[in-house]
């Protein structure tokens, strides 16, 4: 079975040899971890593989990203990485200001076919999954371009920000059509709509002016038999069941901070679980906390019948022993580890 065969088969929740694996190495680790992430490529290759696009540098694009210092991003929002590998720092947003969101077009240099001219041999080169990540994350975008004016706006549903969120919208809407016409097996978007405890916003609201945005994403995967994937950081229980209603295949969240008995018992068979497994919440850097961890985790959202992806994420400060034992607990059937 192929790596391919492996994923679609967990996705449509059917009965697979193993769990297929999904390992995000954080950006910076390629020259500082080079034989580490070697071995572990031997030793547990990643089923799922980036689709292979050019990078999202547009017109307003200034700087390197993932480089110490400032960049300035397609959208026109500014940037700071502390030192090489850290995760971006959002210092300027260029539509902070009232009434400078009339003006503002969407970067649609990213939609030029282009940017997209080697997916489809890329996909058709390999049989892993291929899984395209999108430019495609409408509340992100907003908040990056507002600052902290988005929040407030969204909250009071003015017009300008109904207006930036349409054209942010056609915008995805085209990137997915794009999508939906390559060869990839899948397709990612993403949110962060979780806060340590709860949402960043009112559910309803999300249900009113999100919901439906999300839906025609999904909408539009399907009818060219794409897979559609979303992720987002925090607490998002208050709507994963929403998530799932509107088409969503896989759903990537902090599993630990959402109780993954609890989902299990309510979702699934209905979603992928797509991760994410936290090494400092699964005990790192004690293996046997992590091996532990991995299990308990395992016990609840692995039932035999696919719908679960074991995704982690791989930073600077974890150790290529923990991440080995990590996958190991993954390997053999689940009576065989109990």
């Amino acid at each position: 079975m192929t790596s391919r065969e492996l994923v679609i088969r967990t996705l449509n929740h059917e009965a697979t040899p193993r769990l297929p694996r999904d390992l995000w190495i954080s950006p910076g680790m390629e020259s500082t971890h080079a034989d580490a992430i070697a071995e572990i490529g031997i030793r547990f290759p990643n089923d799922i593989v980036p689709a292979e696009v050019a990078p999202p540098h547009g017109k307003r694009s200034q700087g390197k990203p993932y480089k110490a210092g400032t960049f300035t991003d397609a959208w026109g929002c500014g940037w700071e990485i502390a030192a090489k590998g850290a995760e971006p720092t959002l210092r300027h947003s260029p539509l902070a200001e009232p009434g400078k969101a009339a003006d503002y077009h969407p970067p649609l240099e990213l939609l030029d076919p282009a940017r997209f001219a080697k997916v489809d041999k890329s996909c058709e080169a390999t049989n892993r999954f291929a899984l395209a990540k999108s430019e495609t994350r409408p509340f992100d975008r907003l908040r990056f371009l507002r600052g902290e004016r988005a929040l407030v706006d969204l909250a009071r549903g003015t017009k300008e920000i109904k207006s930036l969120l349409g054209a942010l919208h056609d915008f995805s809407c085209r990137e997915m059509e794009i999508w939906a016409n390559s060869e990839v097996d899948g397709v990612a978007f993403r949110d962060d709509w979780g806060g340590d405890d709860s949402l960043l916003a009112a559910p309803e609201m999300w249900r009113e002016m999100f919901k439906p945005l999300y839906r025609d994403y999904c909408n539009i995967l399907h009818a060219k038999d794409k897979f559609a994937f979303f992720s987002s950081q925090g607490n998002i229980v208050d709507i994963f069941g929403d998530l799932i209603k509107i088409g969503v295949d896989a759903v990537h969240s902090q599993i630990q901070k959402l109780d993954a008995e609890k989902l299990a018992k309510k979702y699934r068979g209905r979603v992928t679980f797509w991760g994410e497994l936290d090494f400092a919440a699964l005990g790192a850097p004690d293996v046997s906390r992590i091996e532990q961890g991995a299990l308990k985790i395992r016990r609840a959202l692995d039932y035999g019948s696919g719908g679960l992806i074991v995704q982690c994420r791989w930073t600077p400060d974890v150790s290529l022993h923990a991440v080995a034992a990590l996958f190991e607990q993954w390997l053999t059937p689940l009576s065989m580890r109990e």
